[in-house]
């Protein structure tokens, strides 16, 4: 089997970073599937497309906060 014909599905942590894994693997702990499967690069290009801003929930929220003291 090549690369090509994996499969993965993106998965996402609670401070929204977003990751692939095999998508014949369990998802791991703390991860929760997005609904997307593919190749890699399918999976990867829907992740840029909608996590723009890596920075992990808790560190915006706190800059927030701050902004807003």
């Amino acid at each position: 089997m090549s690369e090509s014909d994996l499969l993965y599905k993106v998965v996402v942590n609670h401070e929204e970073q977003h990751s692939i894994w095999p998508a014949d693997r369990q998802t791991p702990v703390g991860w929760s599937e997005v609904g997307v499967t593919g190749s890699r690069e399918v999976c990867l290009s829907h992740i840029r497309e909608v996590w723009p801003d890596i920075t992990p929930l808790s560190v915006r929220q706190a800059s927030l906060e701050r902004a807003e003291a």
